[in-house]
């Protein structure tokens, strides 16, 4: 397995915790805070995580705007990318994992996108990280489902492995 880059946004500290899960299920993982990373860091790696929490009303975590907007879709290009959204269903059910999809929007023009998952078991009522019935990657609610975690990452690691 090629060396995957796992880049995430954390605030609170979830998503650095699930990245950091993530890792441990994979091989080769090198974890990057997007507060501290660069264009040149992401650029290196043929294989990417992406991982990001969904704020406010829908919103992108506040490091990832900054990172993101010093992207484009062509560094993306012949690259193989999974994503990671986390969220909640409960407070925010008309925008849970909506941070998600601008991770999707900018790489899926290029990039290789990886590692979606099944809508069943979530209560919500509305998405914007669903693409054809599925969500665009792993979506984790670990206010609401933390007990479901930690089986979740594993079982979308697992999945993912051979596309890395």
């Amino acid at each position: 397995m090629k060396e995957i880059g796992l880049f995430y946004g954390s605030d609170s500290g979830t998503t650095q915790e699930v990245a950091q899960s993530i890792a441990k299920y994979l091989e080769n993982v090198v974890l990057h805070d997007v507060a501290k990373a660069s264009k040149e860091d992401l650029c290196k790696y043929d294989c990417l995580i992406l991982a990001t929490p969904t704020y406010g009303d829908g919103d992108l975590q506040g490091d990832w705007e900054e990172f993101l907007d010093t992207l484009d879709s062509n560094d993306f290009a012949n690259k193989t990318i999974a994503l990671v959204g986390l969220g909640d269903q409960d407070c925010y059910e008309e925008t849970f994992c909506d941070g998600l999809s601008f991770l999707y929007e900018k790489v899926s023009q290029k990039g290789n996108v990886i590692g979606q998952t099944e809508t069943e078991g979530y209560s919500y009522a509305n998405s914007k990280a669903i693409v054809e019935d599925k969500f665009v990657g792993l979506v984790i609610d670990a206010v609401n489902q933390e007990d479901l975690t930690q089986d979740r990452i594993e079982k979308w690691c697992n999945s993912i492995k051979a596309a890395f």
